[in-house]
């Protein structure tokens, strides 16, 4: 075959940062496939070095406007864990109900308006206002205008929110205003079965590619993991010692890239919605498995742009599991509780959770006056990049005969199925001194 061709998608669109798509192509010979993130690294472990630990929690909450009640999250897991703080039942469920609404706000706004135009054949959801799907599109704005409720209703706002703080909370809802969620949530559940329904009439749609991968993400015997868990790997099972993370998350570096790749058993593997799904799927709410039964979703599944179902899957899980907690505060009764007493003192904390795009880690070390001496967070999307180059490794040769611009759309199509973050995975810079 002789086909000559270049792709070059210098930043693709509908996602958050900027990375490339650069494909050569040479009398049908693949010369070179290549994702690049460009962007100019944020070093932003640096900016928390001096600082006090009352302050690495509203620091952190900047590296994302997507996930910065899950970076707060992980924030204050590790700060508490260096001081040795223990938080309440009700704190620990509080910080779960933040956690479902970043997921159902993150997983909503991605599928409703980041993947959606590609299923629809249109470049934006713009050209879908005034159609047939008009009522879909406005069902997509109502879920996620509750979801960013939700986080405002917990977390004070759902950008950088203020009332997590460590130990607990600087204010929580009152018993009316969950009661009004609640009302709000079961109304969804309907919402969601139409804004399934919509994603179920194209799904045909999502490339029926396979590659198998390794994929990590907490577990646990309790619950379908978000806030808490053991890391787990598809490959080589449950890693109980949680601050010997990087004996997993293996970084390194690639020329081409400003962001850090990882690899753990395999050359990459995967984190995010479908890792999560293919390991802990038997612990969905029924609703949720409902969602994943209409679409043929069950493990394991090795197609990534299946990661977009898998988010819808936990959308409604998101629903039902706060749904949960909500009874548990309301039986319990809603108490104007104090933050837990902290007195500073030396330590190496380590916070995991699981945010929309996956598993995310901060570690700080404290000196003895409770100011972090050194840091290190790993971002979801920086262990999801060296697999969206192997992806597109084994995807470009098995689409090689398509015309060049379905070539580029489908290579376009992968990166947004992982839903990257491209922004907060920029660690490294490669300084050549003259």
């Amino acid at each position: 075959m002789s086909k000559d061709f270049s792709i070059h998608v210098e930043h693709v669109t509908r996602v958050e940062g900027h990375g490339n798509i650069e494909v050569n192509v040479r009398a049908g010979k693949i010369e070179k496939v290549e994702w690049r993130v460009v962007e100019a690294p944020r070093f932003f472990e640096a900016m928390l070095r001096g600082q006090n630990y009352n302050e690495l929690r509203p620091i952190t909450s900047r590296i994302c406007g997507i996930c910065s009640i899950g970076h707060s999250l992980a924030s204050l897991k590790a700060t508490e864990d260096a001081l040795g703080v223990h938080i309440t039942e009700q704190t620990a469920i509080l910080r779960r109900l933040a956690i479902n609404a970043e997921n159902m706000q993150s997983h909503i706004l991605h599928i409703g308006y980041l993947v959606a135009p590609d299923l629809f054949g249109v470049g934006s959801v713009f050209p879908l206002v005034g159609t047939k799907h008009t009522d879909a599109l406005l069902t997509i704005v109502k879920l996620h205008r509750l979801a960013n409720e939700m986080s405002d209703l917990v977390c004070g706002r759902t950008i950088h929110p203020i009332r997590l703080i460590v130990g607990g909370f600087s204010m929580v809802p009152t018993e009316k205003q969950l009661l009004r969620l609640r009302e709000r949530l079961e109304e969804a559940r309907t919402l969601t079965s139409t804004v399934a329904g919509t994603v179920h009439s194209v799904a045909d749609r999502l490339p029926a590619f396979t590659r198998e991968t390794e994929y990590i993400a907490l577990s646990t015997e309790n619950e379908y993991a978000l806030y808490d868990g053991v890391i787990t790997s598809t490959d080589t099972g449950k890693h109980p010692d949680y601050k010997e993370y990087q004996s997993i998350m293996k970084e390194y570096v690639v020329p081409h890239s400003t962001a850090k790749y990882a690899k753990h058993a395999r050359d990459s593997y995967m984190v995010g919605a479908l890792a999560r799904f293919n390991l802990n799927s038997s612990q969905l709410h029924p609703a949720a498995k409902e969602v994943a039964s209409m679409f043929g979703l069950k493990p394991m599944n090795y197609n990534p742009f299946m990661n977009t179902i898998a988010q819808l899957v936990e959308f409604a899980h998101n629903i039902e599991d706060s749904l949960h907690w909500i009874d548990v505060l309301l039986e319990n009764g809603v108490r104007d509780e104090k933050p837990a007493k902290i007195k500073p003192k030396a330590g190496r904390g380590v916070g995991i959770v699981e945010v929309p795009r996956g598993i995310l880690v901060h570690d700080y070390t404290l000196n003895s006056k409770g100011y972090c001496t050194k840091a290190n967070c790993i971002i979801p999307t920086n262990q999801n990049h060296a697999n969206i180059q192997k992806d597109m490794e084994q995807l470009v040769p098995e689409i090689l005969s398509r015309p060049e611009k379905e070539i580029e759309l489908t290579l376009e199509m992968l990166v947004r199925a992982y839903d990257p973050c491209i922004s907060c995975s920029t660690h490294y810079l490669d300084v050549t001194f003259v």
